[in-house]
């Protein structure tokens, strides 16, 4: 009896932290199988942030397009005072200020009529984030609306959206927006016109990627159990299916705003984006292409700010999907 009690207390002993005065575990012990259930008791969400934390690339591209976001919405207070004005210039001041080389004044010098480079390349993201983002919103509205009914009702709805967004897939996107943006008037141009027509050319994708995932979810024992217990269609959609379904929007609508964002810049570039003058990236590639071979930096500023930003998104989108996806779970 008494070998067996010793036994019992040296196992104790160790796998916990002694009493200095009893010398008997004074903690309960910490078993491998406590550790997995904490770790089964995380939310999808929860679970997904753990697992996202670990992709090194993916966090970096999400600090650097934090890092652009705080420039662009603080740009207000402390661009115009130490770099100068994004848009205006002097006009008597042009020839002494343009092409200027990277200087401490200048970082990334001046463009052909003498304004910073560098403070249009900030004021620039600013645009770029707002079309990218609000065209975005613009296509998973419409694209979760008309998924979803098309999904849940089937039958003619389901046929009618899906060749509604055929037709619009059947047109090359690119030539689709430019069409779109060249009957407007010049002074009807800006960025609501713009991240509209993105928003409203990228919804066909984003409706058949949600039309998927509420096929798949719809016919799990959970939503015909809150059928049968009376829930309307309403309730059975916002409760069940769409908190379940929508995590393969949530990685196609961040990668989707890097394409919105170069969709904008290539819209600039050829004139049909934001009016000329603005501190817009394509814009300020499209101002600068003259000036390639003699002073590259304007246009390889701004090539390099699309380029991180479109990047970051894309790799902020994939490790989005390999964080939501339940197969790669630790």
């Amino acid at each position: 009896m008494t070998r067996d009690k010793d036994i019992v207390i040296d196992r104790a002993e160790g796998h916990a932290v002694k009493d200095y005065r009893s010398g008997m575990p004074s903690t309960p012990p910490t078993q491998p199988e406590e550790q997995h259930a904490a770790d089964e008791n995380r939310t999808l969400w929860g679970d997904a942030w753990y697992r996202l934390r670990k992709n090194r690339l993916a966090i970096i591209a999400l600090v650097w397009l934090v890092i652009v976001a705080i420039a662009a919405i603080t740009a207000d207070a402390w661009v115009p005072q130490t770099f100068g004005s994004p848009t205006y210039f002097d006009t008597a001041k042009v020839a002494a200020q343009r092409l200027q080389s990277p200087s401490l004044e200048h970082p990334m010098g001046t463009d052909d009529i003498g304004r910073d480079v560098f403070a249009r390349v900030v004021y620039g993201s600013r645009i770029s984030l707002t079309v990218g983002i609000l065209a975005v919103v613009v296509s998973l509205v419409i694209g979760l609306i008309l998924g979803s009914l098309s999904a849940f009702y089937g039958g003619f709805i389901d046929a009618f959206i899906m060749r509604v967004a055929d037709i619009f897939l059947a047109f090359p996107y690119i030539l689709f927006a430019i069409l779109l943006l060249s009957v407007l008037p010049e002074n009807l141009r800006g960025i609501a016109p713009v991240f509209l027509t993105i928003g409203i050319l990228g919804w066909p994708s984003i409706a058949r990627v949600f039309r998927s995932s509420v096929l798949s979810v719809k016919e799990n024992d959970y939503v015909e159990a809150g059928r049968a217990l009376g829930a309307g269609d309403i309730r059975l959609m916002l409760r069940h299916i769409l908190p379940n379904a929508v995590a393969p929007i949530v990685v196609y609508g961040t990668m989707s705003v890097g394409g919105a964002i170069l969709t904008e810049a290539a819209l600039s570039f050829l004139g049909l984006g934001l009016p000329p003058g603005s501190p817009s990236w394509g814009g300020m590639i499209q101002d600068g292409r003259n000036y390639l071979t003699s002073n590259p930096g304007v246009v390889i500023w701004p090539g390099l700010a699309i380029l991180s930003t479109v990047l970051a998104f894309t790799l902020l989108g994939d490790g989005i999907r390999d964080a939501l996806d339940v197969k790669l779970k630790d």
